[in-house]
């Protein structure tokens, strides 16, 4: 996957969040079917973001970018800010 697809599967996610969230404001709330996509669309776009990060980090020490690999939600979503 290039980082251009990678870009494009965020855009996609990112409105869909935007969505959810403006029908969540504008309706006060959200399904459980809705609260339960939104907070997979969170997860997932902390993947592409990380899976970016570690394509960039590859590719400024001379390895090959296409070895980095979408890590588990579980480990994304642990990392300390």
């Amino acid at each position: 996957m290039a980082d251009q697809d990678i870009f494009e599967n965020i855009d996609r996610l990112i409105a869909e969040e935007r969505a959810l969230r403006a029908r969540s404001t504008a309706e006060l709330g959200l399904s459980s079917e809705e609260q339960s996509r939104l907070r997979e669309i969170e997860v997932r776009l902390d993947q592409c973001w990380d899976l970016l990060r570690q394509r960039r980090a590859l590719g400024e020490y001379g390895e090959d970018p296409a070895e980095a690999r979408v890590r588990p939600a579980s480990e994304v979503e642990g990392y300390q800010s």
